[in-house]
């Protein structure tokens, strides 16, 4: 029976994984499809999938890469600590979560710094995709700030906070809220870029569009930017190696 696969998150609009596991199945000659599942809620999570035959794994994105963790049988120690999971390993009635997101973002990010790796970084947005950067710029030694609407937490600070003194302190700014993604191409965080320069380093966790507002924000102020695409190629393999592999953790 062909192996199916899904994405799941509400709404799916800016879905980048079904087109990629398309095309990489038909590329590959591999017996399997993907499809997507628009769920806004997850109550009634494991009774949808089980309906899709022969389901190996599936994706998981906004918003529900934290919400997922409760209807999990098992999860890596990796993905326990992050506190988010991205990808889940179908095998039988057992789901394991992971969290690919991390090796995708580690990678995505090393190669747009290079040898330049700045000190001190504010990632805007503190949901599932920021708990994954914040994992990652930990093991990095690299020091945060969280930016966030409603600050709550130790090394959280608001959007009225982020002051022209911050930025200069901060040359590297992750963008991970849905802000600027297709189809409101318009969304923008609120910061005072006029303060950007040349030394700044911005890194937008949307892909689509390919340059967001908020990396053109960037560009004309002469800093370099990247958007979330390597991230999300990199973070989908590591995903098809997890449902591949026998010796993916499952317990």
């Amino acid at each position: 029976m062909k192996a199916a696969f899904a994405l799941l998150g509400y709404p799916l609009s800016h879905s980048f994984s079904k087109q990629y596991f398309t095309e990489k199945f038909l590329r590959e000659n591999i017996d399997a499809h993907y499809q997507n599942l628009a769920i806004p809620e997850l109550s009634d999570v494991r009774i949808q999938c089980h309906q899709i035959k022969n389901l190996q794994g599936f994706n998981v994105t906004i918003p529900h890469k934290t919400d997922i963790l409760k209807y999990l049988d098992a999860i890596t120690p990796e993905a326990e600590k992050i506190g988010a999971v991205n990808t889940v390993k179908v095998a039988g009635n057992k789901w394991t979560g992971y969290n690919t997101d991390v090796w995708g973002f580690e990678r995505a990010l090393l190669e747009f710094t290079g040898a330049n790796l700045p000190k001190s970084a504010l990632i805007l947005g503190t949901g599932g995709a920021a708990l994954a950067v914040k994992f990652v710029l930990e093991k990095l030694k690299i020091d945060y700030f969280s930016v966030s609407r409603t600050p709550s937490k130790i090394h959280e600070i608001s959007y009225a906070d982020v002051s022209p003194e911050v930025l200069a302190a901060n040359r590297l700014i992750i963008q991970t809220t849905p802000l600027g993604m297709y189809p409101d191409l318009m969304g923008l965080p609120q910061l005072p870029y006029f303060a950007l320069t040349q030394e700044h380093l911005l890194f937008d966790l949307v892909y689509n569009p390919d340059t967001t507002r908020f990396m053109q924000m960037g560009l004309d102020h002469g800093a370099k930017v990247c958007n979330g695409l390597k991230m999300l190629i990199y973070q989908a393999e590591a995903a098809w190696n997890i449902w591949n592999s026998p010796d993916a953790v499952q317990s």
